[in-house]
């Protein structure tokens, strides 16, 4: 309970829509409207999860990063009255995800799916580290790291495959620092 009686519930991780392309800028404007408002406590953390993809244009290999949910940002908050309030009026924001005006979190089977973990599990190792395979079809293959993805405890390693450098995604546990 809160000092106004309200009940605190258990922070949930809520998803709302937004105008396209204003992912990014709904993310700024709630975060500062939590700092200004001292709500760190109530709305814990706004994402808008990105996933790098490699694009070849004109022979050139680029890595892009792209929205996951493009119109949709995610944000980790305990649901009352004055955080709805807030995320609602948002600029950008057009509703929250759920039947008609009620939003409803995600479910732990959606969380997982996403690839969303509740706390991120750092390693050891960084990009342009030599990494060994510990496991899988390339065990005991050495190569470099090219990129990390803490939220799919994922990392890409570049390895020698018939004489070509060729990009290989692995678990965090099937890799080990050299």
């Amino acid at each position: 309970m809160r000092e106004d009686g309200e009940r605190l519930e258990e922070a949930r991780w809520y998803v709302v829509h937004t105008y396209s392309g204003y992912e990014n800028k709904v993310k700024a404007n709630i975060e500062k409207i939590v700092e200004n408002r001292g709500m760190q406590d109530q709305i814990l953390e706004v994402s808008v999860p990105i996933q790098n993809s490699i694009e070849v244009k004109n022979g050139i290999k680029k890595t892009v990063p792209r929205k996951v949910f493009p119109g949709y940002v995610l944000i980790f908050m305990h649901m009352n009255d004055e955080t709805w309030y807030v995320v609602r009026n948002t600029r950008g924001v057009t509703s929250f995800v759920g039947p008609g005006s009620k939003p409803v979190p995600l479910t732990e089977e959606d969380i997982h799916r996403m690839g969303i973990h509740e706390a991120t599990e750092s390693i050891n190792i960084d990009i342009g580290d030599n990494v060994k395979i510990a496991s899988g079809p390339f065990e005991n293959s050495v190569g470099i790291v090219s990129e990390l993805n803490s939220n799919r405890r994922v990392v890409i390693v570049n390895l020698m495959v018939f004489g070509r450098e060729t990009p290989v995604e692995l678990d965090y546990e099937q890799v080990e620092k050299m």
